[in-house]
């Protein structure tokens, strides 16, 4: 019996280890019936990496031959629908899945994080694709409240990252001990200024725990840079660790005392391994992981000038916070399979 071929639609092969980590949870969860196709940026890696077929995102010849051989297209997870970062983004997502619908695939919004919108053509582009959907998951409740004003029903579960199993890390519990990590990105709201005074703050914190710090690159072309600048202050008390396998960056958090977080799922990565939280938002899906999980943190767009201040409040959460319970954090796992139900019985 031959088998179903859906392709995989996401933020693929760019080296981001959220997105990265949402394709590898979104390959364990399909059904065993299901052939995937991904598309990717990088498609000899993602093919060799995950030993699935993949093809180039921006071939149009690929795109064409991957649509004329499947049956179903799937977009994987993340913020695809967004336009706060570039007005391109929506129009490739919702023109690939409209171009599926068009040629009779069978069509599934899986995980998603829908917006910001802030044009109009965005909004009326969304929901112009979502209606022919077969199905549609969301990730949050911010999500779930648009398409419900749209008359939309989605299913609505954590981010399926939760679900992700995490490996060991090799040579990390080697590490001098305790350990807090870092992940920080390049983003407008990032200015010098503020990164010179986390870059205090995390002196002063060090200097006051005596942690090693672990610099935590999850897309190496836009945190890597940065890493590199905060290791250069803080001399031998800290490391930069890199790896481009998901499973390894989430176990990345089994070995530290808490997390410090620009990127979502370096956030969701470290709740689930019980590691204490603190955030710093840059992002609407940032500040609403904040609100369901009662993470302390600020919006970067109020980050404290005083370096003093932010180092106190990571002491005081380091020293005081208490990590998610392990019976709340296997409630969202559970919950977080719902995404997979959703692919199972919209699939078979």
């Amino acid at each position: 019996m031959s088998k179903t071929k859906a392709v995989l639609c996401g933020y693929y092969g760019k080296g981001n280890g959220g997105d990265e980590a949402l394709l590898m949870t979104l390959l364990q969860m399909l059904p065993e019936t299901v052939e995937p196709i991904v598309l990717s940026a990088n498609p000899k890696a993602t093919q060799k990496f995950y030993g699935v077929a993949s093809c180039n995102r921006t071939s149009a010849f690929s795109l064409l031959q991957a649509l004329k051989i499947s049956d179903i297209f799937i977009w994987g997870g993340g913020s695809l629908m967004q336009d706060a970062t570039s007005f391109t983004s929506p129009v490739y997502y919702a023109g690939l899945m409209a171009l599926a619908q068009q040629r009779g695939l069978k069509t599934i919004a899986w995980a998603q994080g829908i917006g910001p919108l802030n044009r109009s053509f965005s909004r009326w582009l969304t929901r112009q694709v979502l209606s022919g959907c077969t199905a549609i998951s969301v990730r949050d409740r911010a999500s779930a409240e648009l398409l419900t004003n749209w008359n939309f029903t989605p299913l609505v579960a954590p981010d399926p990252v939760w679900a992700l199993e995490s490996s060991a890390v090799s040579g990390l519990w080697d590490l001098p001990a305790p350990r807090v990590a870092v992940t920080l990105r390049s983003h407008l709201l990032l200015t010098p200024q503020r990164l010179q005074t986390l870059t205090k703050a995390l002196i002063e914190f060090q200097a006051a725990t005596q942690c090693f710090i672990l610099l935590v690159p999850f897309q190496q072309s836009q945190d890597l840079a940065i890493a590199k600048q905060i290791a250069a202050q803080l001399k031998n008390c800290s490391q930069i660790i890199t790896t481009q396998n998901p499973k390894e960056l989430k176990g990345i958090f089994r070995g530290v005392e808490m997390a410090i977080g620009m990127r979502l799922h370096s956030l969701i990565m470290a709740a689930a391994e019980e590691c204490r939280c603190f955030a710093l938002s840059y992002d609407p899906k940032v500040t609403q992981l904040m609100e369901e999980l009662d993470l302390p943190g600020w919006e970067l767009a109020h980050l404290p000038e005083a370096a003093s201040t932010i180092s106190m409040a990571w002491l005081e959460n380091y020293t005081n916070a208490e990590a998610l319970d392990k019976t709340r954090i296997e409630s969202l796992i559970d919950r977080a399979l719902l995404h997979q139900e959703l692919l199972i019985n919209s699939i078979n």
